[in-house]
């Protein structure tokens, strides 16, 4: 009887594992960097802010992370930590894959930057490493996002501009949360891959609800007022413009 009762238990402790288990899909975001209605060009296209300033931007990046799903009944998966620098020079980084548990879901949430934890735990690799010029030190941590560029109404050296937006402490924090909910729900299952087309209005870095004026404010360079203003601003720029669910 004993070899009968230890079977029926490793049976037992197999399907009860099996139960555990919750199968895994994926789901894709890109991200399409935009200035209003047109494609983000660096270093040639002209833009203009609310101020009616010309300016051209010649570097944009930001972070992303901490993501999370919204299922349809509201209830919240938070996603396994990762980080990801967005960088519009660099094509690939754009595309972003999420590993998540199967389910159907209605809305995507992501920080936009770098949590504290990580602002404050030492050398990073990855996304985070320091060789991709986004930190600044161990006091001040990182650079959530990054833009630069020039504009005649800059009043810095070569009519530069350079915004260095970040501040994790929680008087000047520019981490910025954003929701984003999707016009149909995706249903994220082994064999399927719902993908979201995000875009990034550069634009919005300098609109509302801080206007900027580049005549009085072209750098950036410390957490502070000015730069957790340009955070509130920059957390409107992403708008999901459509939706593959296969």
């Amino acid at each position: 009887m004993k070899p009968l009762y230890f079977l029926t238990a490793c049976l037992f402790l197999f399907a009860a594992c099996r139960k555990d288990t919750v199968e895994q899909g994926t789901m894709e975001l890109e991200f399409r960097n935009v200035a209003g209605n047109q494609p983000l060009t660096l270093n040639t296209a002209t833009y203009q802010n609310a101020e009616g300033e010309n300016f051209t931007i010649s570097a944009f990046k930001y972070y992303l992370s901490n993501f999370s799903l919204v299922k349809m009944d509201n209830s919240e998966v938070k996603l396994p930590a990762a980080y990801f620098l967005v960088d519009q020079a660099n094509e690939a980084s754009r595309v972003i894959k999420l590993a998540a548990p199967k389910g159907e879901y209605r809305a995507v949430k992501f920080l936009v930057g770098v949590d504290s934890t990580r602002n404050v735990s030492g050398a990073q690799t990855g996304a985070l490493d320091v060789v991709h010029g986004m930190f600044w030190s161990w006091n001040s941590g990182y650079i959530m996002a990054k833009l630069e560029g020039y504009s005649p109404a800059s009043t810095a050296p070569e009519n530069r501009l350079t915004f260095h937006i970040g501040g994790f402490r929680k008087e000047n924090s520019a981490i910025q949360e954003v929701l984003l909910t999707a016009p149909i729900s995706l249903t994220v299952e082994s064999g399927r891959l719902p993908q979201l087309m995000i875009d990034a209005d550069a634009l919005a870095w300098f609109n509302q609800p801080f206007p900027i004026k580049f005549a009085t404010t072209s750098t950036i360079h410390v957490p502070g007022e000015d730069a957790a203003k340009i955070a509130a601003n920059y957390r409107n720029m992403f708008r999901i413009t459509s939706v593959t669910d296969l």
